[in-house]
């Protein structure tokens, strides 16, 4: 059996082509099977006003991507272009690590697969932000 599998702990939420699916009481798996579901782990949402930092503003275009809100046609170029200015900044080994593997993720429509990658940035920023400021 192929598609997406997914590992929900209790009580979490998953957004699914626009429906909001919660699961109950004990740790679950769910397979999704349809090609193209739009699918969204709350969990990993970042609101929009969150989305305040270079890093967070592309997690928050791949997640509109994810819960159907974006067009991935048209979001393509432009998350690439994104990355690519992430890549100017970010040039330690490890960054450039994640980077690539978002950069591919895009190429290869994962976009889960890309906020993945580009999360896992997000405590790096926020260390490079807190240093700058002080």
């Amino acid at each position: 059996m192929s598609g997406l599998v997914l590992k929900l702990g209790p009580s979490e939420r998953v957004l699914i082509n626009g429906a909001v699916i919660e699961n109950g009481d004990r740790r679950s798996r769910v397979s999704i099977l349809t090609p193209g579901a739009n699918i969204l782990r709350l969990r990993d949402a970042i609101h929009p006003e969150d989305a305040n930092t270079p890093v967070r503003r592309v997690c928050y275009a791949v997640q509109l991507i994810l819960s159907g809100d974006a067009d991935p046609a048209d979001a393509h170029l432009s998350l690439l272009r994104h990355i690519e200015e992430l890549s100017r900044v970010l040039t330690d080994q490890d960054s450039r690590a994640h980077l690539t593997q978002a950069t591919e993720a895009v190429f290869d429509e994962q976009y889960y697969r890309c906020l993945k990658a580009l999360r896992a940035l997000l405590p790096r920023e926020a260390r490079l932000l807190a240093h700058a400021a002080s």
